[in-house]
């Protein structure tokens, strides 16, 4: 039987258990093909706004207030250098789909980025084809642990450099570098506010894990 598509009307939280939905019906006619991309990082790297700015359809934020230790006004404040005009923070997971071209639709599932909530990680990332490591440069050391999270399952990401206004400017190669990645590993330039800017992030990490899932089922059938 072929896989039904997963509809933009359902809920996210069930349709995030399917990567993907593809085949072709008895008489030879193309399925619409829906993959789910995971969009994690640091905090406050611009994941909610990745998905806010590519998404066709309203995007779902869980978000709370920072605290006062979060936001930098109490004793005991995090470490929130760069980021200290956020107000709010992820909780559970931001939500989002584009079409990339006709046939072609992504869930987009971003994890929140404190690691507090790190525990909802596995979840989020259950049947994702890939993923999108955001990296701010005054920060990089907050996409540690995305990194290894996505080596260790050995999903396909890109690491995407969100250019903040003021921000130190690394090539691609000082960031690949700096994040110890494995050879290969693309990583880009991209402004998170602007939507065809999100798009060809998406569209790279979907051509990535395609050339990446083809060489391990030709080596896994060799």
């Amino acid at each position: 039987m072929p896989s039904e598509p997963v509809h933009s009307d359902e809920n996210p939280r069930a349709a995030h258990r399917t990567s993907a939905n593809v085949g072709r019906t008895m008489i030879g006619e193309d399925i619409a093909l829906t993959l789910k991309i995971v969009v994690a990082g640091g905090f406050g790297a611009g994941k909610s706004t990745l998905i806010g700015s590519v998404s066709e359809i309203r995007p779902l934020h869980s978000e709370e207030p920072l605290s006062e230790s979060e936001t930098g006004s109490g004793p005991d404040r995090s470490d929130t250098g760069g980021v200290e005009r956020k107000t709010s923070t992820t909780v559970a997971m931001d939500f989002g789909r584009i079409t990339v071209h006709a046939g072609l639709s992504l869930l987009l599932f971003g994890t929140p980025g404190q690691d507090r909530f790190r525990f909802l990680w596995e979840e989020l990332c259950e049947g994702a084809l890939a993923a999108v490591v955001l990296a701010d440069t005054r920060r990089l050391e907050d996409c540690f642990a995305a990194v290894d999270h996505f080596e260790r399952r050995r999903i396909p990401f890109v690491v995407a450099v969100n250019r903040f206004p003021g921000a130190p400017d690394h090539t691609e190669h000082d960031v690949a570098q700096a994040l110890d990645l494995d050879g290969g590993t693309p990583v880009v330039l991209c402004d998170a506010r602007d939507r065809a800017s999100g798009k060809e992030v998406l569209i790279r990490t979907v051509e990535y894990a395609g050339r990446m899932h083809t060489a391990r089922l030709l080596a896994a059938v060799g």
